[in-house]
């Protein structure tokens, strides 16, 4: 078998990559094992000057590889440089806190001294998509690293130059062999991986079934799992919002990186006082949308990263006019080129409602009144991210309060930040990335208590 990486928007093969036979899988686990005998022990010092390296690399090499990523799976050249930023600050944060996050908590217990310590576990496998091929790997990899663990990676197929690429990023910042390693392997050899000893926690972020499947392996073999799945992110417009800024925003939201994102908005919940504004203002804001090639600066989006996730959101807009949706703008397909969309008329057992819609699909789901839309927001098997907007600050929170999800942003754009912690609920998976409560899912939380 041959993994061939296909750039989407002239489908020309760019490269061709051969996967390892299970001798090559085990001589990495081996590495693997014996670079954590050494790197757990080294100081926090140590993995910062390194990790400094890679933020350093990234930004000097800002140019090349977010050409990479533009031309693996199709993302706009301007995302790209920005992805690319956003991950070396992201290596920079956690190159400078990880220290401060994992001092001993002391506990204090009438006659004894008593402390948590945070000490790392081993390797850790991580299972990671491609629409945001450098950002995934870095917001695990940098902190898991910086915290006395090794790591494995499994990148998706088509983007095997950015896996690649990375690896060579952290060869060239001086890191041991073995700390970090990137595996060209196929499915069916992923349990092989999980089950060697070295491997003592598993990450993934991709879609529900994916997570399934791996959670129930790594179960067999008693690795923890994190897991980052599927979303479909409500947006809810209250009365009292500011409906062209929603407007603006939710553009932002549902289109970037050609609407294939987790957190991307997606079910834009929109009460019955304001709905026909903010319709007006979303479809014009959709409708100025430009697609094309995406190194062209002028550009919005690009095409769909492959053409099987092309058609499928193809298939789930057909059916979903089928079940009383109505386009209004947008749908038709050129290979990956998906020409932005905008469906209303949206309502729960409609297809666009009921599934995650990975691409430049936006759908308006009417609601009678606030209690409706928060209604209407939890009534989803996925509970990853969620945006509300209203003029007055307490009643957005309040509303945040009851929503049933990972992430709630209120007046503002849903992104992750290091900072914060980044995870969801439900059919979205468990477990967090970022900040210190990410950091600590694969630390073993070591409790001491001593006499006094």
């Amino acid at each position: 078998m041959i993994f061939k990486s296909i750039n989407p928007f002239n489908l020309e093969t760019v490269a061709e990559y051969a996967p390892l036979s299970d001798s090559q899988i085990e001589k990495k686990l081996d590495k693997a094992a014996k670079a954590f005998k050494s790197w757990k022990k080294t100081s926090f010092a140590e993995r910062a000057t390194l990790m400094h390296k890679v933020a350093a690399i990234l930004r000097r090499d800002s140019e090349k590889l977010a050409t990479l990523m533009t031309i693996e799976m199709g993302k706009i050249i301007g995302e790209s440089r920005a992805e690319i930023e956003k991950t070396a600050g992201h290596v920079a944060y956690f190159a400078q806190n990880t220290e401060g996050m994992l001092h001993d908590e002391k506990i204090p217990i009438e006659g004894h001294k008593a402390a948590i310590a945070f000490d790392p576990i081993g390797c850790i496998f991580a299972i990671m998509p491609w629409n945001y091929p450098f950002w995934q790997v870095l917001r695990y990899a940098a902190p898991t690293i910086m915290g006395g663990n090794v790591t494995i990676l499994k990148h998706a197929p088509n983007v095997f130059g950015c896996a690649t690429a990375i690896e060579t990023v952290f060869t060239e910042a001086g890191f041991p062999e073995g700390v970090f390693q990137s595996l060209i392997i196929d499915t069916h050899q992923t349990e092989r991986i999980i089950e060697a000893n070295i491997v003592q926690g598993v990450t993934l972020t991709g879609s529900e079934y994916a997570g399934s499947a791996v959670a129930a392996l790594a179960g067999k073999h008693i690795k923890k799992t994190v897991l980052e799945l599927g979303g479909s992110d409500p947006f809810i417009v209250l009365a009292d919002a500011d409906v062209e800024k929603a407007a603006k925003i939710a553009t932002q939201s549902r289109m970037m990186n050609a609407g294939q994102a987790c957190i991307c908005a997606k079910r834009f919940i929109v009460v019955d006082a304001v709905r026909e504004a903010f319709t007006h203002h979303f479809q014009q804001n959709i409708a100025a949308l430009t697609q094309g090639n995406p190194f062209d600066p002028s550009v919005h989006l690009g095409p769909m990263a492959r053409l099987d996730l092309a058609e499928k959101l193809s298939k789930q807009l057909e059916i979903s006019t089928q079940q009383g949706a109505i386009k209004v703008l947008g749908g038709e397909r050129d290979n990956c080129h998906f020409k932005p969309t905008l469906l209303t008329n949206v309502k729960f057992g409609v297809t666009a409602f009921d599934e995650e819609t990975f691409g430049p699909l936006a759908t308006i789901v009417p609601a009678k009144n606030e209690a409706k839309a928060i209604e209407l927001a939890n009534n989803h098997r996925y509970g990853l991210a969620a945006a509300v907007w209203t003029k007055d600050l307490e009643r957005g929170y309040k509303v945040a309060r009851q929503i049933e999800s990972g992430n709630v942003f209120v007046n503002n754009l849903v992104r992750s930040d290091s900072r914060l912690p980044f995870g969801g609920v439900k059919k979205s998976g468990y477990g967090r990335e970022l900040s210190a409560y990410g950091l600590k899912e694969f630390m073993n939380w070591k409790t001491i208590l001593i006499a006094d």
